[in-house]
């Protein structure tokens, strides 16, 4: 078939699929809780003629629009939850759930897939392959929701995956894509020390945990800057820490929490040892005792050239070679996208939504933070148009 006819379809619908994102930013629900997501999402599919999967497990779910058993099938991965955050935008589609909202987008993600597969069905006698729409929930919980669905076949004869992500730093009709190394890995950890109370005025007769804990911070900090080779980027962060009960009361116990991000796996593994000898060492020499525990999340979004070759081409075609930006360096955040990269040839790609007119320029889990509604066309051409490239070209 031929991609212009696509581009004037999704011209078509784009303000249906506005309206879409609207309702979706209006009602944004957390991870776990998709309910009226999925609803949205299964009835449009439905209705476009996709065969539906679902999950009793979760609110996530598969939608197939098959033309040829035999022929290549191409995935496009969509996440749908939002971040408990208290929005203040003041949009007329602001979130009506208090202390949740889209703060990252997924809401036009949702939004660009589901007007992707519109599209893409009205040319269902026309389409050279089968095509697969992964509308996935819990991406920002610490597990990642990717996993459950590739457990439950979501890339069950899958050929190639496509994802994007909106990204304020880019502006509208710009996209970013990078070669290889994307995006970090992103683990957690826990740190528990124990001390022993006494009096505040009496510190010798204690163990302070406090005292402990900072020692560790301070240790912690230095595994970067001098024990990890400075061409290998790596993140030691420490986001919650937890501990004492009055003033005067020498703290006997400390909670920490935290994210490691790495793009590199020796140095991802090596890690843990490096922190854990720290924590045990100052807690050898100050009497305290400690439990670490360390889990190992998302691994580093790594594209595949050849995948990222597609996109680019098309982007080009699109939106012209100037808005391609070649993003060269990967960035620290970490992507549950990477979970069906490491099963099947793909690309993830940023796509720009800044526009400072529509006040779209703000970061990610922000509480000011939107997508233009200009960009979601962009996206959807893009999106459909790799995908048809991608089943163009003959199955292995």
């Amino acid at each position: 078939m031929k991609k212009q006819k696509l581009f004037e379809t999704i011209e078509q619908i784009n303000s249906r699929v506005t309206e879409i994102r609207h309702d979706l930013h209006a009602h944004p629900e957390l991870s776990g809780h998709e309910e009226h997501t999925k609803y949205l999402v299964k009835g449009i599919l439905e209705a476009s003629g996709y065969k539906i999967t679902e999950s009793n497990a979760h609110y996530g779910l598969i939608a197939d629009l098959v033309t040829d058993e035999a022929a290549r099938t191409v995935a496009i991965r969509a996440d749908m939850d939002a971040l408990p955050i208290e929005e203040q935008t003041g949009k007329p589609y602001s979130s009506r759930e208090a202390g949740v909202m889209h703060a990252c987008g997924h809401d036009s993600h949702t939004a660009i897939a589901l007007g992707t597969a519109i599209a893409l069905a009205e040319f269902k006698t026309s389409l050279p392959g089968n095509v697969r729409f992964i509308f996935q929930p819990s991406e920002e919980s610490k597990e990642g929701g990717s996993i459950e669905m590739i457990r439950e076949g979501a890339l069950a004869g899958v050929d190639g995956i496509f994802g994007l992500h909106a990204y304020p730093y880019l502006h509208t009709g710009e996209i970013g894509y990078k070669y290889g190394v994307m995006m970090a890995s992103a683990d957690i950890f826990t740190i528990e020390i124990f001390g022993r109370s006494a009096h505040g005025a009496r510190p010798h007769e204690g163990v302070d945990a406090i005292l402990v804990t900072a020692m560790i911070i301070n240790s912690l900090n230095h595994i970067v800057s001098r024990r990890i080779d400075p061409l290998h980027p790596a993140v030691i962060s420490l986001g919650t820490i937890e501990g004492g009960k009055a003033s005067n009361i020498i703290c006997d116990h400390v909670i920490l929490r935290g994210t490691v991000r790495t793009i590199n796996e020796e140095v991802r593994n090596a890690i843990p040892e490096m922190m854990e000898a720290s924590i045990k060492g100052i807690c050898t020499s100050m009497d305290a005792t400690y439990n670490f525990d360390y889990e190992f999340g998302q691994p580093e979004l790594i594209n595949d050239n050849k995948m990222v070759d597609i996109v680019v081409k098309e982007a080009k075609k699109i939106i012209g070679e100037e808005h391609c930006i070649d993003l060269e360096s990967p960035v620290m955040g970490g992507e549950d996208f990477s979970e069906y990269l490491k099963i099947v040839p793909g690309a993830f790609f940023r796509l720009g939504t800044c526009n400072e007119a529509k006040e779209t320029c703000v970061s990610q889990h922000n509480s000011r933070f939107d997508v233009d509604d200009d960009a979601l066309a962009v996206g959807m051409k893009i999106m459909g148009a790799a995908a048809l490239e991608f089943l163009e070209q003959k199955k292995p």
